[in-house]
């Protein structure tokens, strides 16, 4: 049976992009919807739409009102946006070398002291977690992670 999403806010974001927001919060299936629409797009482009950028919780999507309007354009991506979620069939598990401390981490020495704790406990806390990319951003190869924090919340990292 197939999962029935609410319907996400379409929000004009000046005169050539809409934000498609599927929530206000950041947790994984809000972000699994987003992508789900990114490659949605990409594998079935909208004819005026030039560019899109995913974020945790919206996706913006940069069109050219000559091209298609406003209306149009969100009658389209509100369709897309409730087909179901597909499954991700591909991962890739990195393991990323962590530098802490001293030159690598000045921060290291404050952050321990300003939560109470030791700097051998932040750097457990954050090897601990499992990182998932939620969004490539605008600088070459700069990825957003989210992560499970300790309530079982997901959060930006």
């Amino acid at each position: 049976m197939a999962t029935t999403h609410s319907p996400p806010r379409l929000l004009p974001s000046g005169d050539s992009a809409i934000t498609v927001e599927f929530s206000r919060n950041i947790d994984d299936a809000a972000n699994q919807r987003v992508l789900a629409l990114d490659r949605a797009l990409t594998s079935t482009p909208i004819p005026g739409v030039t560019e899109t950028v995913p974020t945790y919780r919206s996706l913006l999507v940069h069109y050219d009102p000559i091209r298609i309007d406003f209306a149009a354009l969100c009658g389209k991506l509100a369709g897309l946006a409730q087909l179901p979620v597909p499954p991700t069939t591909k991962s890739r598990r990195w393991r990323i070398p962590v530098v802490y401390g001293g030159e690598h981490g000045i921060d290291l020495e404050d952050v321990a002291s300003t939560l109470k704790t030791t700097p051998n406990d932040i750097v457990a806390r954050h090897v601990a977690g499992d990182y998932r990319v939620a969004m490539i951003g605008f600088t070459p190869g700069w990825s957003y992670l989210s992560c499970r924090c300790r309530a079982g919340k997901i959060r930006a990292c």
